[in-house]
């Protein structure tokens, strides 16, 4: 069959006639074919559903809404005058009585779908008698939309899987291509009319543009649904896993949301531990009375990177544990390493435990751990040129610029409801360093002692620089929710967390992901890893400060941060803000002063 193909040069039309609208958003080529229809680079084909299933329940279609890929959908209704759809329902169920008296006097066994027919005619003749119902014919199209002809058909076979699951029959429009892609765009005409009769209780059913509900009976406000004004309250707690993702581009509001939820989940009894590396959360923190820990060279928190769990899991070595632990630290502090340093280094803490008398027996874990400068000493005793090449790169953490961080014994305990661990003060060379050692330090804690915790770690990006690191924090939220732990990884530089492997797999063990407003650069990432249609990437391009997308296990809305006055003024981060409240409480204390002095007087 020859494919009409229609070529529209548009700058030989425009010399003819004085140019208008159509002439100027019309494409250049449209080519039908039988079974698709292909508008400039993209290809388009369209269905029509011609079986539905007996019983449905409301919103049945919302897979179709919330499908992994853009589609056109429309729907058409006829109201039918009800005097005539009685006149044909009493014949159809004379029919079907004798259909079944014909069977029963001839011996066979009775048609159950014949039956059925029969028990639905009889009912729905009840019900438009009474005026309880209307009758009408319904119309239901989808147009795919693809890149290619290869996507095309992957996604036409996802689609009419996805409705096969929920009884409904899908055929493509083939020799109908045409007519069935006006039927779905905004031109409210039905080209086609294949028609199902429905009446109204069953059509009501077919309404799926009900934005998705996020509000449950428990759990903290994260703020407000866009579609529908609701309040979107969830309890990470109560998904498969309590993890959650969150990423936009500076100022979209990330930050201020994490905030938000640790300010509200703290009223739940959940103690929070945040890993913050630009000193954001220290207002909060001191407000709440929590613990605000800051790393530098003249800070007297340390802690010690060779300290060991004392929980031991079964089946599980702490020592090789650690030990494993150690040599992805070594890797971000010293850079890559050859094989023969690997074993070099291996070896060296092997011995640097077992100086302090600690092996593999966990009855000896619970002794003394050794410090930075202990694995140092070993290294500088061992013949081997490659532990003298390592002892050398190690010596400016002991003797050198970088002495005293990292080789101390630890002086830091978890004993408030909320932790913060900033790293603001160390260079940024320092930070993924100290980024691991902290976050290895809070696995620990979370081991030995069960809780329900939130940890938050803030620019997570500086940990997926290098992959040991990344490969840690994936670890942490894979086995996070076996000690009643929800990770919140948090993060700015998009294109390093997608383009890595672990940082997608994070995601995958994250039933929590919210995303904010996007750079353009990253919206199509972020698009393909998240399936997002055309309409929500727009929707991330635009957003404002605290809005975006809010994604809970299969459903996802769009979403407003909310924060209360007195929230707001505690979390935010907004220097103009934070400037005018330290103008308005000075002015306050001036006054209670002045006031002050004058009852004096």
């Amino acid at each position: 069959m020859g494919k009409p193909r229609y070529n529209l040069d548009k700058f030989e039309h425009l010399l003819e006639k004085r140019a208008n609208v159509k002439d100027i958003i019309a494409p250049e080529t449209i080519e039908v074919d039988f079974n698709h229809i292909q508008i400039g680079d993209r290809y388009f084909r369209t269905l029509f559903i011609s079986g539905y299933p007996r019983f449905v329940s409301a919103n049945w279609l919302s897979p179709v809404i919330n499908f992994d890929h853009s589609l056109n959908t429309s729907f058409f209704c006829y109201p039918v005058s009800s005097s005539g759809i009685l006149r044909d329902l009493k014949r159809k169920i004379a029919e079907l009585e004798a259909t079944l008296k014909a069977d029963e006097e001839k011996g066979r066994v009775e048609d159950p779908t014949v039956k059925a027919a029969l028990e639905d005619a009889k009912s729905l003749q009840e019900s438009l008698t009474k005026g309880m119902e209307r009758f009408f014919r319904f119309a239901f199209y989808i147009t795919i939309p693809a890149n290619s002809l290869k996507e095309l058909d992957r996604v036409t076979e996802e689609l009419i899987s996805t409705l096969g699951s929920l009884m409904v029959v899908a055929k493509k429009t083939s020799l109908q291509m045409e007519q069935g892609f006006k039927s779905t765009i905004p031109s409210c005409a039905d080209h086609i009319k294949i028609t199902r009769n429905m009446d109204t209780t069953s059509l009501s059913t077919t309404f799926p543009f009900v934005s998705s509900e996020l509000t449950a009976n428990e759990g903290i406000l994260y703020g407000v649904n866009e579609h529908n004004k609701s309040l979107v309250i969830f309890d990470r707690f109560s998904l498969e896993n309590y993890n959650s993702v969150v990423f936009g581009k500076a100022g979209s509001g990330k930050s201020f949301m994490a905030k938000l939820e640790v300010l509200r989940s703290l009223m739940f009894d959940t103690e929070i531990i945040i890993i913050d590396p630009e000193k954001e959360y220290q207002r909060l923190c001191e407000a709440v009375g929590g613990e605000f820990i800051s790393f530098s060279m003249d800070s007297p928190a340390k802690i010690n990177p060779f300290n060991i769990s004392q929980l031991a899991e079964e089946g599980e070595n702490q020592l090789g544990a650690k030990i494993l632990s150690l040599h992805r630290l070594f890797k971000i502090i010293l850079g890559d390493l050859s094989t023969s340093e690997e074993a070099i280094l291996d070896k060296a803490l092997m011995r640097t435990y077992k100086s302090r008398g600690i092996t593999p027996d966990p009855k000896t874990q619970t002794k003394e751990p050794p410090l930075m400068e202990d694995l140092y000493k070993i290294l500088l005793g061992m013949e081997e040129k490659e532990a003298q090449s390592l002892a050398e790169r190690m010596e400016r953490y002991i003797k050198g610029s970088l002495a005293g961080i990292f080789d101390r014994r630890s002086n830091v305990s978890l004993k408030k409801k909320l932790t913060v661990f900033s790293t603001k003060n160390l260079e940024d060379k320092l930070r993924p360093v100290a980024m691991y050692i902290i976050l290895d330090f809070i696995w620990n804690k979370v081991k030995d002692d069960l809780r329900k915790r939130l940890l938050v770690v803030d620019e997570a990006w500086y940990l997926m620089q290098h992959k040991d690191s990344a490969e840690f924090l994936y670890s942490i939220a894979k086995r996070a929710r076996k000690y009643y732990l929800g990770l919140t990884t948090i993060t700015q530089d998009v294109d390093d967390f997608l383009n890595s492997e672990f940082g997608k797999a994070i995601i995958d063990n994250s039933s929590i992901s919210v995303l904010m407003k996007q750079h353009p650069a990253a919206i199509d990432l972020v698009g393909d890893v998240f399936y997002l249609s055309e309409g929500e990437k727009r929707r991330l391009l635009s957003a404002g400060v605290g809005e975006g997308l809010f994604f809970a296990g299969p459903n996802h809305v769009a979403i407003n941060v909310a924060a209360s006055e007195e929230e707001h003024k505690l979390i935010t981060t907004k220097p103009e803000e934070i400037m005018e409240m330290k103008e308005g409480k000075e002015e306050k204390d001036r006054n209670n002063r002045e006031a002050k002095e004058d009852s004096h007087k």
